[in-house]
């Protein structure tokens, strides 16, 4: 059953990973599915895996960091497809690196390319999603993590990512938006490298997950993402969900 027929979803950070995953996921489920990144080649690849299983896509090189890039973006998306139903903010700068020894460079992009870019898109959206909108922020389990080794600041862009969610979901409730988050464990190009480069830390965090396995970016996340996004979750706004096997524990 596609629950999201004639819906429009974007997906920032679309071209790989849990992008990729939501994206073809939300596809299956009959939405329209705008795809921005950086790079071409892995976005145009997207767009064809959805269309060779008879879905609809666009993709758009895009830096969400910049205004103009945010707002061809919309304006692409609206121009095609009439509007925009879902919006899921997936892009992020994973930086890496001590407090002390992180460089300044990288600690700007991780906050341009998370919560500030992702609270811009959110406002650019906002009046197409009125009535019956959602939208999903893909956060980190790190955010509420009592141990952030060298992700310090990862977890604090994450963390706030988290806060400005829950801030939208109670002041954009009576417009119909609904705003959730989720913090998913998945099989990434990223998670491979930390299997590979601190293969002792990843073994532990795979010991830590009750299930025993790192999720699928697609019938994993990207199908708990096209709950959040369809009608069977019109009651829920605000929450933060960890899709991590059991990793994460929120009261």
């Amino acid at each position: 059953m596609q629950i999201l027929k004639q819906r429009t979803a974007i997906i920032t950070g679309g071209g790989h990973g849990v992008g990729r995953g939501i994206a073809l996921a939300l596809a299956d489920a009959g939405a329209q599915v705008v795809i921005c990144g950086r790079t071409s080649e892995t976005l145009s690849g997207v767009r064809k895996e959805i269309e060779e299983r008879g879905g609809s896509a666009l993709d758009v090189v895009c830096d969400i960091t910049l205004p103009v890039d945010r707002q061809r973006l919309i304006a692409t998306t609206v121009e095609r497809f009439g509007g925009i139903n879902i919006l899921i903010n997936n892009a992020a700068v994973v930086p890496h690196g001590s407090l002390l020894e992180i460089e300044d460079a990288l600690v700007q992009s991780a906050w341009e390319t998370g919560p500030i870019a992702t609270l811009q898109l959110m406002r650019l959206c906002h009046p197409y999603l009125k009535g019956d909108g959602a939208i999903v922020n893909v956060s980190s389990g790190i955010a509420v993590s009592g141990v952030a080794h060298q992700r310090g600041i990862y977890a604090a862009v994450k963390a706030a990512l988290n806060a400005i969610s829950r801030a939208a979901a109670n002041e954009w409730g009576p417009d119909g938006i609904r705003v959730n988050t989720i913090m998913p464990v998945a099989r990434t190009d990223a998670l491979d490298r930390f299997f590979a480069n601190e293969p002792e830390r990843a073994q532990a965090m795979l010991a830590g997950i009750p299930l025993g396995r790192v999720g699928d970016t697609e019938q994993d996340i990207g199908r708990v993402v096209v709950f959040l996004a369809g009608p069977d979750a019109r009651y829920v706004t605000g929450v933060t969900i960890p899709v991590d096997g059991g990793a994460s524990y929120i009261r």
